[in-house]
């Protein structure tokens, strides 16, 4: 758990940093991809050596496109006791790449049972660099004796939605233009006016719900959420190098000490009432003979009678 502390202020302070920039440069955004691979590349080497496994999934290209703005979420699988240091090595590549390209968001370290634990680590990342991250990150996992099971891209045209935004807003925007004319002449009827001016007030509503929805699309362009979740458990996939037989063997041995552990509580259970009845059958057996005399006696007082 000590492992956790420095991770823990990795997110404070990226979480409290400054917000995203929306613009980058090409070259800049090279680097930044460069810098990424090669932390999360030495961060691996120094804790495991390489397992000789392809299991990172496939390399499927997502491409940025205008006005698309992806979501991208993996899934993985490790030994438990490498979860904590490959989360750490993730969060350490985000804060290489600076606030303005990577920012961690999100996360959680969750003990289930002793050789079961579930993870997340959420970021908020520059666009041009997010499918590189993702490989990295995979990458990083693979190398860590780890594996992908599980990746989700998703995309939202949303420069489509931005463009009818704007289609709507000018449309709007006339509509209201023409209502405050009419509002501007002169021998309105009161509830002429008070319709136009119930009619304007919708009209600017509309407006100002059409302007959010626009800039949270426009938001959503500039930066790219993504989501590492790892998880773990007694069987990994991939990593049980266990034989069948030897599986077998500590299975029966479980049953076994399984089964002498119920007996021996029926043992305990039952121990005092067997130990009462033999108390009782023993003193059954000594009072016995003194019944038997005493009977004896009674029917011979009785006979000489």
């Amino acid at each position: 758990m000590r492992k956790l502390l420095p991770l823990t202020a990795l997110v404070a302070l990226s979480a409290c940093g400054g917000g995203g920039g929306g613009g980058y440069e090409s070259a800049s955004s090279g680097q930044d991809r460069n810098a990424s691979a090669e932390v999360m590349h030495d961060s691996a080497a120094t804790d495991a050596s390489a397992s000789g496994r392809t299991a990172a999934g496939p390399n499927v290209g997502v491409s940025a496109a205008p006005g698309v703005a992806f979501d991208y979420r993996y899934a993985f699988r490790l030994p438990s006791e490498r979860i904590s240091a490959v989360q750490e090595q993730h969060a350490q590549a985000c804060e290489k790449l600076g606030l303005t390209r990577c920012r961690i968001i999100g996360f959680r370290y969750r003990l289930i049972r002793d050789d079961e634990i579930e993870a997340m680590l959420a970021f908020k990342l520059d666009p041009a660099i997010a499918r590189q991250f993702g490989k990295s990150g995979a990458d990083l996992v693979d190398r860590s004796e780890g594996m992908l099971v599980d990746a989700e891209i998703n995309g939202t045209d949303a420069g489509a939605a931005i463009a009818q935004a704007n289609r709507t807003e000018a449309e709007l925007n006339e509509e209201l233009q023409k209502v405050e004319q009419q509002l501007a002449r002169g021998g309105i009827p009161a509830y002429e006016r008070a319709r136009l001016q119930s009619e304007a007030q919708m009209l600017r509503q509309q407006l100002r719900s059409n302007r959010a929805g626009r800039t949270a699309n426009q938001e959503s362009l500039a930066t790219t959420p993504m989501a590492f979740h790892y998880g773990s458990g007694e069987l990994i996939p991939g990593f049980d190098t266990r034989s069948p037989i030897r599986a077998a063997l500590e299975q029966a041995w479980d049953n076994l000490i399984g089964g002498v552990a119920t007996l021996l509580l029926i043992l305990i259970t039952l121990l005092p009432w067997a130990a009462l009845a033999l108390f009782g059958w023993w003193l059954v057996r000594r009072l016995r003979p003194r019944w038997h005399a005493i009977g004896t006696g009674a029917e011979a007082a009785s006979a000489g009678a």
